[in-house]
């Protein structure tokens, strides 16, 4: 029941009504027995969201695109990791104080080393958009090499100037003798789900290959992977334990990670048969 003493958390973008997280955290929440509810806010301007999260003390919300650069500067206190990787994903409201850090790169790494583990791996990341940056750190901090191309390939040589990496141009991916390929791009999104980033005769000289896209939630680029023998790993891998690791730092429980799994495969099929 919701009364008086409930702790409020949510989740900060635009737009959000699709946002999986709700469903995974409520049931979090349920699962530990806790008086504590997560909601979707549709943000149209962040310096006003941001003084509302202080004058209603909500306890903590998750940040989502295309919020998670613009509102470092409206914190009060970013952490290394964060300010490392460039983007705030989680915002914990502690002694009166907004505190940012990024649970994202947590949520690649443990995603992928469920299927390989990264120490000297070399990987090919498409994308050089913001998501792109905490997968690149978290293969950075497990001791991997990182390769990143883009179609706008300043992007990808600026990507790869913060984080001292190899930027790949397009026409050269054949070049990159990586073992993991991940698709941190908006390619294969529904509707357009026969669109794939990479070419398809060229996926089986991949162990794995990651899509961060998770609807569908499996991908042409992901079917076409698992075709020619590739470990796979679908988008919501990294989007649960991400989830999972902003419920500890809201809660200090631990993270009930097969009932937020759950959660986020029926939300998901929920969504796909609006």
């Amino acid at each position: 029941m919701i009364d008086a003493a409930t702790a409020v958390f949510g989740i900060l973008g635009r737009p959000v009504r699709h946002s999986l997280s709700p469903a995974m955290h409520n049931a979090a929440f349920a699962a530990r027995g806790l008086n504590a509810v997560y909601v979707a806010f549709e943000v149209r301007d962040l310096p006003r969201a941001v003084e509302g999260l202080r004058g209603l003390r909500i306890s903590g919300v998750s940040v989502t695109i295309p919020f998670k650069e613009e509102i470092m500067p409206l914190l009060d206190d970013v952490d290394a990791r964060a300010r490392g990787i460039g983007a705030v994903n989680t915002v914990i409201h502690r002694e009166g104080r907004l505190v940012g850090t990024n649970t994202d790169w947590e949520g690649a790494a443990r995603a992928l080393g469920d299927k390989i583990e990264l120490t000297g791996q070399h990987t090919l990341l498409l994308g050089a958009g913001g998501a792109g940056r905490a997968i690149i750190y978290a293969l950075q901090q497990a001791g991997g090499r990182v390769s990143v191309t883009d179609p706008d390939t300043a992007r990808a040589a600026a990507l790869a100037r913060d984080f001292g990496v190899e930027s790949v141009a397009p026409g050269d991916l054949n070049r990159c003798p990586a073992t993991i390929l991940i698709n941190a791009s908006p390619v294969g999104m529904t509707p357009q789900t026969e669109d794939i980033p990479f070419p398809p005769e060229e996926l089986g000289r991949f162990a794995v290959v990651m899509d961060i896209v998770y609807s569908p939630l499996e991908t042409r680029l992901l079917r076409e992977a698992r075709g020619r023998g590739a470990a796979t790993i679908d988008g919501l891998q990294m989007l649960i334990y991400q989830g999972a690791r902003q419920f500890e730092l809201f809660t200090g429980q631990p993270a009930p990670v097969e009932v937020m799994r759950r959660a986020a495969y029926a939300a998901l099929e929920g969504h796909e048969t609006d």
